[in-house]
């Protein structure tokens, strides 16, 4: 059994999809149905009358859990039969449960790679993949740290550092990339602490369970009293960062999902996501 890490239940969903068998209508339901025509009370329903007919189900990287949020609640404004449904986790888990089988319409990765393993199975929508977002890699310490580098990371006195898990996380492979391109990889590979996502690690640092950690710059909120970022990876030290977001070709609703998509790429949308420090790449 996949365990999701999300904002409503998918287990509450009929993904099945099944149409339900239509019962004969009762002569009593027949009238009372003929005396609502006439009624002279024929008022349009309003949005928070109408009925949700569309459960969308978006997979998302955690790093983007703030402005997607956002997003979904302006989104059910404009669409509300729309029922947005958030799946939130590493980009890694993500694209494995997508590859189980698991139900998504439209997946959010906060890196590249595992988009195109996707790709390659075939499970993306054709023509529906589109570069969303772009971020940076910053080395993150307590407030009151005297790191400033990453080539501080080699100082005995920092004792633990946070990366996401590099085999599933995005935030753990550009760490390392980083790391190699420091020429600090070896000496620091004693030190490190794994988590599952960027979300993880920057909980570690704050909680004091490292001295330093590896996240994007966009997981450290501006008012942040307990964490300070103390120095950016320049672009050349790892992977260029982008955000693909695409239509799962299972999806059991393509045109919806694709609309989303459209709408993440609206000015509006742009909006949220500068304002949580996205690099956000265009407008429809």
């Amino acid at each position: 059994m996949l365990n999701f890490v999300q904002e409503k239940s998918l287990g509450s969903l009929d993904l099945s999809k099944k149409i339900s068998s239509i019962r004969p209508l009762g002569a009593v339901f027949i009238v009372s149905l003929l005396l609502g025509a006439c009624s002279p009370n024929n008022n349009p329903p309003t949005a928070q009358s109408q009925q949700k007919t569309v459960d969308l189900i978006i997979s998302a990287a955690n790093s983007i859990v703030d402005p997607i949020r956002e997003i979904e609640e302006l989104y059910e404004q404009q669409k509300p039969e729309v029922d947005v449904i958030l799946n939130l986790a590493n980009s890694g888990a993500l694209q494995q449960q997508i590859e189980q089988g698991a139900p998504a319409d439209v997946f959010i990765s906060s890196a590249a790679d595992k988009m195109d393993r996707l790709e390659s199975k075939q499970l993306l929508l054709s023509g529906s993949r589109k570069n969303l977002l772009q971020n940076k890699v910053a080395l993150i310490v307590p407030s009151d740290s005297d790191v400033s580098s990453f080539q501080d990371l080699t100082d005995e006195k920092v004792e633990r550092i946070s990366i996401g898990e590099p085999t599933s996380s995005p935030i753990g492979s550009y760490s390392v990339e980083v790391f190699k391109s420091q020429t600090i990889n070896e000496q620091i590979k004693p030190k490190l602490v794994f988590g599952k996502h960027s979300r993880q690690v920057l909980e570690y640092v704050r909680s004091g369970s490292a001295d330093a950690g590896i996240t994007f710059t966009t997981d450290v909120k501006p008012n942040n009293e307990q964490i300070k970022i103390a120095a950016v990876a320049e672009s050349s030290d790892h992977s260029q960062i982008f955000y693909p977001t695409a239509v799962i070709k299972f999806s059991e609703n393509p045109e919806a999902a694709q609309e989303f998509i459209e709408f993440l790429f609206t000015k509006e949308a742009s909006q949220v996501f500068t304002k949580y420090g996205f690099i956000h790449l265009g407008e429809n």
